[in-house]
């Protein structure tokens, strides 16, 4: 009788929980939304989350606040994340590779990739090669002779974050073209054109809108890209100057696991409105930034593709055992 007793009362209380998180879902949202970015202002999910701000609120139906939690390349935002409430009012920037490359290089970086809930992927940006406009480098085959003839390691190259996109587009380039770049990361793309511009690196493995924000500044050498963007219709694929290099960062928002699925649904609604919104598509378009429209299951399954083929990648560079 003991153990019925008790097990009725686990029983309730389960009932209690989930009949107190259906009532919080009926009445979402409430309140305010806290959109974090894992990165510096200034990079692609600043400017990104800038452009979407005025439509969200609208489509949100409550406020939306833009904070940023910035440090690790992103993986202190994530860590945050997944510790913060399930109520839908917590969401964060996620960026594919570095969701799944962190905890993969790292061991413990204070979340896994399938634990960020999954709401809405909405761009994707190639990795691009970049140096300013006065470097002596004119073509990819200037830039990597020049590291040919140089000690290993002289020349540098800045990116945004550690076990990212542009991290793992420096390792490409330096296996398929056998040279020895040192890769230097930033807080994010916002920290890191300072420094091209200051002359601190060599050269940025960096991404397109970069390319279209600093066209007067910056020489593009090669896109990481299937073909040519039609934004930069004159720099050439990587693949075209003899590199097999194609990679590049997606970017979405997620929510603490946990998070009921119809407030994930609510969410991912809110998005799809958002970056179908003319004015928006069209800002993307003209900075460099290709929109994607995956809701939270397609979202999901890129993330899952990108883990298995990440790991083979990472196998072939001698980054992973």
């Amino acid at each position: 009788m003991k153990k019925k007793a008790i097990s009725f009362i686990a029983l309730i209380s389960i009932l209690a929980l989930v009949g107190a998180g259906a009532v919080a879902a009926a009445d979402y949202p409430a309140k305010r939304l806290t959109y974090n970015i894992c990165f510096n202002p200034g990079g692609e999910s600043d400017i990104t989350a800038r452009f979407q701000e005025q439509p969200l609120k609208k489509f949100y139906g409550q406020d939306v606040v833009i904070n940023y939690k910035i440090g690790g390349g992103g993986a202190l935002c994530w860590a945050d994340l997944v510790q913060s409430p399930p109520d839908g009012y917590t969401i964060a920037g996620h960026n594919l590779p570095h969701i799944v490359l962190q905890p993969m290089e790292m061991g413990n970086a204070g979340y896994k990739a399938l634990e960020l809930k999954n709401i809405y992927m909405f761009e994707s940006t190639p990795n691009v090669l970049a140096v300013r406009n006065d470097s002596p480098y004119k073509t990819l085959k200037d830039f990597v002779e020049y590291a040919k003839t140089n000690p290993p390691g002289v020349v540098t190259i800045g990116g945004s974050g550690t076990s990212s996109a542009n991290d793992l587009g420096t390792a490409m380039l330096n296996k398929t073209a056998g040279i020895k770049l040192t890769y230097i990361p930033f807080g994010g793309t916002g920290s890191a054109v300072p420094a091209l511009l200051g002359g601190h690196v060599t050269a940025l493995m960096t991404y397109t809108p970069v390319a279209i924000q600093y066209k007067t500044k910056f020489r593009i050498l090669a896109i990481a890209s299937e073909q040519r963007m039609e934004v930069l219709p004159d720099v050439p694929t990587f693949r075209e100057l003899g590199y097999d290099i194609v990679e590049g960062a997606y970017r979405g928002v997620a929510a603490p696991p946990g998070t009921p699925d119809d407030i994930i649904k609510y969410l991912a609604d809110a998005f799809d409105k958002v970056m179908k919104d003319p004015e928006v598509k069209k800002k993307m378009d003209q900075n460099g930034f290709k929109t994607e429209y995956m809701g939270p299951e397609a979202s999901l399954a890129l993330v899952k593709k990108k883990m298995v083929e990440y790991e083979v990648i990472m196998k072939e560079l001698g980054r992973l055992k």
